[in-house]
């Protein structure tokens, strides 16, 4: 019997250690856990920390605090190269500014000609052509500004009803152009919100040019105050809800309609969630009934 005693006691011992070990175990795993939390709260800028017990557990700590210097490194490169690029494009766009001013303004001096029938016809296309790359260029020198992190907002106190009744009239002529109707709801009294003025006139030029470009006789302004912030609504009729992807549609480079030669870039919405987020505020857009609404809140 001495022997089963013995080997009771020798397995008693084994369930001790074992216990004490898978006790050690569990708390590297807590600890290790804690030490992963406070990692990725910090956006892994951070090595995890830690005294372990257990030597598999810590050499699974130093494989991921080697992942961890990798991701950094190659984040590091990522941001490097984002921001070289960001400069190039906008160091090129500055460069085609000056020629395509003296072209346009030679054209503009041919104007002044004596020239037949055809050669008026190529020179208003060759003008049109020329404003249209200008404004491409001088749109991608602007996000090149706006997507860097020098960019400065000057928050001041703005009423934003007087700013729309201005920004309407000022506009008059270009959306009766357009065949435009507008319906324009705006409250009595003042409503103040913290805005850049700039940036806010940036902001409803491109969505005016986005309802130019494929909205069908009217569209509709709205602006309200609820709860301390300023919404407002800005609806148009378009042919069909189908062709708007409300998902994508702050995405760079989106168009409704892909087929159509607008000689845009397709970064104006992609610009106004930029200048809008920018300055605090939220924009969304939702399309229904052959409908596109887009709401603006500050």
């Amino acid at each position: 019997m001495e022997w089963y005693i013995i080997v009771i006691g020798v397995l008693a011992v084994l369930v001790i250690v074992l216990s004490l070990k898978l006790a050690i175990v569990r708390h590297d795993i807590i600890e290790f856990d804690s030490e992963l939390k406070n990692t990725r709260e910090e956006s892994y800028n951070r090595m995890i920390t830690l005294t372990l017990n257990d030597k598999s557990t810590e050499r699974l700590a130093a494989t991921i605090n080697e992942n961890i210097s990798y991701q950094k490194e190659l984040k590091l490169k990522e941001e490097r190269s984002r921001k070289s690029l960001e400069s190039s494009v906008s160091d090129i766009a500055h460069d085609l500014r000056t020629p395509l001013t003296v072209v346009k303004g030679n054209l503009q001096m041919l104007e002044k000609e004596d020239l037949s029938d055809a050669g008026t016809r190529y020179l208003d296309a060759a003008l049109r052509k020329t404003d249209s790359l200008k404004d491409m260029v001088d749109t991608f020198f602007e996000l090149s500004v706006l997507e860097s992190d020098d960019v400065t907002v000057n928050l001041s106190k703005l009423d934003i009803v007087s700013f729309l009744a201005g920004f309407v009239v000022d506009n008059e002529a270009v959306i009766r152009g357009n065949n435009l109707t507008p319906i324009i709801n705006l409250p009595e009294k003042s409503i103040f919100v913290k805005a850049d003025k700039d940036m806010m006139n940036r902001v409803f030029s491109n969505l005016l040019n986005n309802i130019l470009k494929y909205a069908r006789d009217t569209f509709t302004l709205n602006v309200s105050e609820s709860e301390g912030k300023c919404e407002i609504i800005l609806s148009n009729p378009i042919a069909n809800d189908d062709a708007i992807d409300t998902e994508h549609i702050f995405d760079r480079a989106y168009r409704a309609d892909k087929a159509r030669a607008t000689g845009s870039a397709g970064l104006g919405l992609y610009i106004v969630k930029l200048l809008v987020n920018k300055q605090g505020g939220s924009i969304t857009a939702d399309v229904g009934d052959n409908i596109l609404k887009f709401k603006l809140i500050i």
